[in-house]
């Protein structure tokens, strides 16, 4: 037996109520989701200059590392260094450019890419500045352009083929580096 008496059905009234209530409820569930996605773009934004800044940091820290033998890796190749340049940027017909290490002496200069990681896609992409550098630096038209790159760590085969293409290969381990060529190994000029 059941106790209950029976509803009696919702007055206009009642419905009214209930459907400002459940439109209440959605607006502030509405400003609680887009609170909620502000914040996750702030928190990516935030992730994503933390990851620049630690990639920036890592990448100086391995040019840093090639840096300090660069001249004497250079001079076991009989390329007398005179000066060097790191980080060279600019922006020359409306094109922007960045070199990561120029050694330079009176008749060659040696343009280093240094990467945490060399990716095949890596050493193309660097040829092709290469072949833009005296555009981009045409102080250095005339003198023999050499083509370096620089890694902490490598793709499987990728230093064989940045040899291949005629650029020295500079392996950086711990607290210095080393070039890596074979030792029949000459360099192209790209200029």
């Amino acid at each position: 037996m059941d106790n209950q008496l029976p509803q009696e059905p919702a007055t206009p009234e009642e419905i009214w109520a209930i459907l400002r209530e459940v439109s209440r409820t959605q607006k502030e569930t509405a400003l609680h989701m887009k609170e909620t996605d502000r914040q996750m773009k702030e928190t990516d934004r935030r992730l994503k200059k933390t990851e620049a800044l630690f990639n920036s940091q890592w990448g100086r820290l391995v040019e840093s590392l090639v840096e300090g033998d660069l001249v004497a890796l250079l001079q076991g190749y009989g390329i007398d260094v005179e000066s060097m340049s790191p980080r060279v940027k600019g922006r020359r017909n409306g094109e922007h450019y960045e070199y990561d290490i120029l050694a330079v002496n009176g008749e060659e200069v040696v343009v280093v890419e240094v990467k945490t990681t060399l990716r095949s896609e890596d050493v193309t992409h660097f040829l092709g500045k290469l072949a833009k550098f005296t555009v981009h630096q045409p102080v250095y038209k005339g003198k023999k352009i050499f083509g370096a790159v620089a890694y902490l760590t490598v793709d499987h085969d990728v230093e064989l083929y940045a040899e291949r293409q005629g650029l020295f290969v500079i392996r950086a381990t711990g607290s210095s580096a080393s070039i890596i060529n074979q030792a029949d190994f000459q360099p192209r000029a790209f200029h």
